[in-house]
């Protein structure tokens, strides 16, 4: 299995617009990071990508990824959805729509929020095209089989909201999680290669914090680590000298292979 991080910064991305810190200002190619994003491809050829940022058409140019079978969210918030459009050009080169899983309450409001994408009775034009999705809600726990791999949703709260994190074989990627609950924590015990969502080195009311990751990540006992959903308070390099071996930070286009 091959996981590719497309995106691993905040909301805002780095640089942030109108920011000239040392980090926003790096030349550093690893602290240019787009909103959280990643795609995972098994041995068998599955490819799904979790979820959709703003910058999805780029990253996808720039991972070389050109057909993924479904599309996992983690929840509707507007930097892991806000670039859903670009799906079009998947779909316009597929036989049907493609399938999109998540929590439900997020399928239900993206369903409203770009309804023309799921609404069959929406028609292109002809000599027009626009992108087709079909939503599966998961509940928490539940496995789906999606082409030669099984991936089960794990719910984790993102403050008021629900999150999902996703096992899929010996990979966990849990993003925008404000806490890792003991549940949680159970069922992604084992896995060897663990993403994990790290905001600031304080804590904050709806993500991980960068000690509050680490905690986790050994509660979990990866063998790898790698933190995303990064903003502009740490220079790459300098992030991942201070971190304790066998947990880094990613980095957007950075390709990890799981046994």
């Amino acid at each position: 299995m091959k996981l590719t991080f497309l995106g691993t910064g905040t909301s805002f991305g780095v640089p942030q617009v109108g920011c000239h810190c040392p980090v926003c200002r790096s030349t550093d190619p690893r602290d240019k990071r787009t909103r959280v994003g990643a795609v995972i491809e098994t041995d068998g050829g599955t490819r799904l990508l979790v979820d959709t940022p703003p910058e999805l058409r780029m990253q996808l140019i720039a991972a070389a990824i050109d057909r993924v079978d479904a599309v996992l969210f983690t929840h509707d918030h507007a930097d892991h959805t806000h670039g859903l459009d670009d799906i079009r050009a998947i779909t316009v080169r597929r036989d049907g729509p493609i399938t999109m899983y998540g929590p439900a309450d997020s399928l239900e409001r993206l369903s409203r929020r770009f309804a023309y994408i799921f609404d069959a009775g929406v028609r292109a034009l002809p000599g027009t095209s626009k992108p087709e999705g079909v939503l599966r809600p998961l509940a928490d726990g539940e496995t789906a089989t999606i082409g030669d791999v099984e991936v089960r949703a794990v719910a984790l709260p993102h403050g008021p909201v629900t999150v999902f994190g996703y096992r899929v074989g010996n990979l966990g990627y849990i993003t925008d999680a404000q806490v890792v609950p003991e549940s949680a924590l159970e069922i992604f015990r084992g896995v060897k290669v663990l993403v994990l969502n790290a905001l600031f080195r304080t804590e904050h009311p709806t993500h991980l914090s960068l000690p509050e990751a680490v905690r986790a990540a050994r509660a979990i006992g990866a063998e790898r680590t790698y933190l995303t959903h990064l903003t502009h308070d740490n220079l790459h390099a300098d992030l991942e000298a201070e971190l304790p071996q066998g947990i880094s930070p990613a980095f957007d286009g950075l390709t990890v292979r799981i046994d």
